[in-house]
């Protein structure tokens, strides 16, 4: 006789779980918030020189990541997540495990600080290193080596001209050949995409980014489908390399996730409006946003990213560098600065802080858009195009 699970509790919302972090609560004052645990080292019993409780050193484990880890598994779909000193020290770990010979494949659009790491690393390390364009999947079908390849990385929408890859095809693609499938789903998070579920084997983040939310924090996170050797390898590299994350900082990051979703999803309405507002401006030469349907990977986005298309997008300005960077500084409302996923609106002209070597174009605004009201973030714009 099969169980009646008619009384079983409906499986929660994403949205919850974030909102109640999964519902950790300090155990021992009964506080409603997690509590956070300070310190380096932990007590043995004397009897038996056991640990009193599960960590003994906070290099390898500290109790205030568990329920940050678990709120984001969870939000990933994934087997387990670790978090990470940054986004760079999370997807150095992971690139980490691999030996020299190996061969890895990354699209050349994608946030600069990782790919440039990746070409000086790869060098130095004696990997081999195949930057694609990905604006088809027939590029990555071609770089691929079966049995050598051993990571695909891929960042979508791409940082920062917010180009699209179906990665559910890509995930096809990857899998007959042996490599692991990474994806940066920093800009995306997954309120909108959830790369495992589309076949991805790894997801990365810079929490520093959407997940804290708060622009005071810097933070990075893996997330894996499987427990399995590489993840022990890259739990492995994370302590012995130092590259974890302070309690405190684990703690301020959990707090910004708990509103993750009511934070994204007004960003990615603001940037919808303002995408709308200026497609077609006679002083923008190109609005750079896969919410709209002139977007080159709009339908894949939009079966892809559920719920909006993110509050990341770049404006082209008529009239080249000298123009952009003009429009930038007669911003009022947008603040000039690096970073994105905050809850303040940042503008940035990209190719003057990637210089040469970015390959950005000279009249990119990159907009990192917020909670604020859209109409202001629209005028503000406006008075600074006029």
């Amino acid at each position: 006789m099969s169980k009646d699970n008619s009384s079983d509790p409906a499986p929660l919302r994403p949205e919850t779980l974030a909102a109640q972090a999964c519902n950790h609560h300090d155990e021992l004052s009964g506080g409603i918030v997690p509590a956070l645990q300070p310190a380096t080292t932990y007590i043995r019993r004397a009897q038996d020189y056991e640990l009193v409780g599960s960590t003994s050193y906070s290099r390898d484990h500290n109790p205030t990541y568990e329920a940050a880890e678990d709120t984001l598994a969870a939000l990933e779909g994934g087997a387990a997540a670790a978090l990470f000193a940054s986004g760079l020290g999370a997807a150095a770990a992971l690139v980490q495990t691999l030996k020299p010979g190996d061969h890895i494949v990354a699209q050349r659009s994608m946030y600069w600080g990782l790919r440039n790491w990746l070409e000086s690393f790869t060098a130095q390390w004696g990997l081999d290193l195949d930057l694609i364009d990905v604006d088809g999947l027939g590029s990555l079908k071609t770089a691929l080596r079966p049995g050598e390849t051993k990571l695909v990385w891929l960042e979508s929408p791409s940082n920062p001209l917010w180009q699209v890859i179906d990665l559910e095809a890509a995930a096809a693609l990857v899998k007959p050949s042996g490599a692991l499938l990474a994806v940066d789903n920093t800009c995306a998070t997954p309120v909108l995409t959830r790369p495992l579920a589309l076949g991805a084997d790894v997801v990365m983040h810079s929490a520093t980014k959407y997940l804290n939310g708060h622009s005071d924090v810097v933070a990075g996170a893996l997330v894996t489908a499987r427990k399995d050797e590489t993840w022990e390898r890259t739990l492995y590299n994370r302590s012995k390399l130092g590259a974890v994350l302070g309690p405190f900082e684990a703690w301020l990051l959990l707090r910004g996730m708990r509103t993750l979703f009511i934070r994204v999803e007004r960003a990615g309405a603001n940037a919808l409006a303002i995408a709308q507002h200026f497609d077609g401006h006679p002083k923008v030469d190109a609005v750079l946003y896969p919410g709209l349907p002139g977007h080159p990977g709009h339908d894949i986005a939009k079966r892809q990213m559920q719920g909006g298309f993110g509050g990341m997008m770049s404006l082209r300005v008529a009239g080249g560098w000298d123009a952009a960077q003009r429009v930038a500084g007669r911003c009022r409302v947008f603040a000039r600065a690096t970073s994105l996923g905050g809850v303040e609106s940042l503008i940035e002209h990209r190719a003057a802080i990637e210089g040469d070597a970015g390959g950005v174009p000279g009249d990119l605004l990159r907009l990192s858009v917020g909670i604020e009201a859209a109409s202001d973030l629209i005028a503000d714009l406006e008075q600074a195009l006029a």
